[in-house]
């Protein structure tokens, strides 16, 4: 199934209206948290990745509907990314960032299944060790100020450079997007742990990369997907 994928132009016009109300969301998202209003911000949060859901919903049904178990997959991983996004809201009886922590990490890991199994159009560059070496100077740098959480934070690194590594084989946009949302959860690491030492424009920061990466991420895959079956109408 790998084999037939081909790498896909941009098409970015075609994805354009499947994604529009994600756009108005993430924009209007992250502009309460540049203007400190809590409340929209809080209230936007959880309606961004149902908007992306739709999105790909709809691209998908745009792009001929093909490997259904991809479409899956992601909507796997934007349903754990939402949980994560509104652990707080969802689970106030419990810690809010263990939690989010673990619902990202299994979003994390149906990307990395679906980019290695599915999505993947070309070898892993040799610039894909990269991301080992950002987790290790990550841990070191985090341990002493995660405390007890250390360990979790250590093996979130995992998963979050797993997905950037494997993302190296897919798609360009789809690179982008795993490399967006690496760097929105770095610096929302370094915002928990060492805060004295970030500057309060970081915080909406975190969610334009992170809004960007999951959107990119979606928007790539969405391509390929255009690509396979592209190829396999050529084939027929």
């Amino acid at each position: 199934m790998r084999s037939t994928i081909k790498p896909a132009g941009g098409n970015y016009g075609a994805l354009l209206l499947p994604f529009s109300s994600y756009l108005v969301v993430s924009i209007v998202h992250v502009g309460a948290l540049a203007c400190d209003a809590a409340g929209l911000a809080a209230a936007t949060k959880l309606v961004l990745m149902p908007a992306l859901a739709l999105a790909l919903l709809w691209g998908w049904s745009r792009s001929g509907r093909g490997l259904a178990n991809v479409l899956w997959l992601l909507l796997a991983a934007l349903f754990f990314s939402w949980l994560g996004d509104g652990a707080g809201a969802f689970f106030p009886f419990a810690p809010s960032l263990p939690l989010m922590l673990a619902f990202f990490a299994l979003a994390h890991l149906c990307y990395m299944w679906t980019f290695w199994r599915h999505l993947a159009i070309r070898p892993a560059p040799f610039w894909a060790w990269l991301f080992a070496v950002w987790w290790v100077m990550l841990a070191i740098i985090l341990w002493s100020p995660a405390g007890s959480l250390a360990p979790a934070v250590t093996g979130y690194g995992v998963v979050l450079g797993g997905t950037a590594a494997l993302a190296t084989r897919c798609h360009r946009t789809l690179i982008w997007g795993a490399i967006f949302f690496l760097a929105s959860d770095t610096i929302l690491a370094f915002r928990l742990f060492v805060p004295y030492a970030m500057p309060a424009w970081t915080s909406p920061l975190v969610m334009f990369t992170y809004t960007l990466g999951q959107g990119l991420i979606v928007a790539g895959a969405l391509m390929t997907l255009r690509s396979h079956v592209g190829a396999d109408s050529v084939k027929t």
